[in-house]
């Protein structure tokens, strides 16, 4: 009786077994099947994905060219209307860099479009970006915000001359970049600056006027004659064509200082005759002063000296300091002797 229970208890784990075994075997070539299935599938179309990435690509690509084309002829038309108005020469490569980064980032933003990138992941590395390199480049970005403050308040142009207070240096405008301004000195050296203080600073700009006002200051003794003075002063601002007298003149007592009267002399002439124009009058002023016996005197002190006393006094003076002397020696002796003793 046990043994046949032992018997049909072997022979159903037998029959169980085998069930399992066919179970799985199922399982796997249900398996099979489908990767075989999803594989073929892929084969079938992975030609026309490959072929879709193709055009895609071929599309970018005649995109890039015909928008670099575009953008070429943008700054040309760009460049041309700035020749008309006359600015070209005081900041054309600048506006000419700024249209290029600007036109290059809207045409790579269209081909990633096209490339099947979407356009919140494209704006979210464009964030990251921004902030990474605008951290990174601080001094860069301030230089730049300052060339751009430059062109659109114009301070100053190409061919200004201007005294800055920033790194205090003055010279000719030659160049102005994106992100520094150069100024060619008179000794005919070059000056680097860098926007971002230079639109911060404060800047003189000597040569934007048309017409720059002269003035002279020349000292005559007191003992010439003022009016007549200031008759040569005039003399000579008639006869010198570069003074613009329409826009008028003055010729004035200045001061009266401790060795001389002191004229002032003021008149019009234009930008670019300021220098030459100064330095001509000075040399003209001395040459007619001298020949009109106008003296320029040099300061000059008068020192007075107290009479010197009679012999009587300096005797008596003498006599005084030498009793003073005497008594001062003997009280120095008593003290000593007080003391030691």
């Amino acid at each position: 009786m046990i043994w046949n229970r032992a018997a049909a208890s072997m022979a159903a784990t037998a029959e169980a077994v085998r069930g399992g075994r066919m179970f799985s075997l199922l399982s796997s070539e249900t398996s099979v099947s489908e990767e075989l299935a999803i594989g073929q599938q892929l084969l079938q179309a992975a030609p026309q994905s490959l072929l879709d990435f193709l055009v895609r690509v071929a599309l970018c690509i005649i995109t890039f060219l015909i928008g670099s084309r575009v953008i070429n002829l943008i700054r040309k038309l760009i460049g041309k209307a700035m020749a008309r108005t006359g600015a070209a020469g005081q900041g054309g490569q600048f506006v000419d860099s700024c249209v290029r980064v600007v036109l290059y980032s809207i045409l790579i933003f269209q081909i990633a479009l096209h490339l099947g990138i979407n356009a919140a992941t494209i704006a979210t590395v464009l964030g990251s970006a921004t902030v990474t390199v605008g951290l990174a480049f601080q001094g860069s970005l301030k230089n730049c915000i300052g060339g751009i403050m430059i062109m659109i308040l114009h301070p100053f142009r190409v061919g200004d001359y201007i005294i800055e207070s920033a790194y205090n240096s003055e010279g000719t405008v030659s160049e102005i970049t994106v992100f520094y301004t150069r100024l060619a000195t008179l000794d005919n050296r070059t000056i680097i600056l860098p926007n971002g203080p230079l639109a911060d600073a404060g800047i003189t700009n000597v040569t934007r006027e048309e017409n720059r006002r002269v003035e002279l200051k020349v000292g005559i003794s007191y003992q010439a004659d003022i009016r007549k003075a200031k008759q040569v002063l005039e003399d000579l601002l008639t006869e010198e064509e570069r003074v613009r007298r329409e826009l008028g003149y003055n010729i004035f007592v200045d001061e009266l200082g401790d060795s001389s009267v002191v004229l002032g002399l003021r008149f019009w002439t234009k930008t670019e005759d300021y220098w030459p124009v100064r330095w001509k009058m000075l040399e003209d002023i001395k040459y007619a002063f001298d020949e009109n016996g106008i003296g320029i005197p040099f300061p000059q002190m008068d020192v007075h000296l107290d009479p010197p006393m009679d012999l009587e006094k300096q005797k008596a003076y003498r006599e005084l300091a030498g009793y003073m002397l005497e008594k001062g020696v003997k009280l120095e002796q008593e003290i000593v002797s007080y003391y030691e003793g």
